[in-house]
């Protein structure tokens, strides 16, 4: 059983889902809702991670995991798989050749979806941008 209040609302401000979910708890002692209006309002606070390492970029991407800056702390852990994630971070040189498979791993993310383009070879092709088979821009 749902509760209109809580299935009803747009979540976008968490501020606002906070009260209600407060309040409703506060009233009744338990909170009735669907698993996925409560999931939805969890994705809102955290962004997870998808790494897409192509090249030198991807081991200063694997640093931030690291036990010296981890990453995880702030909420924002790395994951294996783009139906988990929120966020692709591409680094590296991307060539001709793996442009399908990260528009692929693209199309499988999620909506909404955030792209960062990390370096100057994902963003440019950096050193190798005047070589046949990078692409010039991951965009």
């Amino acid at each position: 059983m749902h509760s209109p209040d809580t299935d009803q609302r747009d979540f976008s401000d968490t501020s606002a889902a906070y009260s209600v979910f407060s309040n409703e708890l506060a009233d009744k002692g338990f909170l009735v809702t669907s698993s996925e209006v409560l999931i939805n309002w969890a994705r809102t606070g955290s962004l997870h991670i998808l790494t897409f390492g192509l090249a030198c970029c991807a081991v200063e991407m694997m640093q931030f995991g690291a036990p010296r800056y981890d990453f995880d702390r702030y909420g924002t852990p790395f994951r294996g798989s783009p139906r988990q994630s929120d966020v692709m971070i591409i680094a590296g040189t991307l060539t001709n050749k793996m442009a399908p498979a990260l528009r692929k791993v693209y199309d499988q993310m999620p909506e909404p979806r955030y792209v960062i383009s990390m370096g100057s070879c994902a963003n440019g092709g950096g050193y190798y941008h005047y070589s046949y088979s990078v692409v010039r821009g991951c965009d």
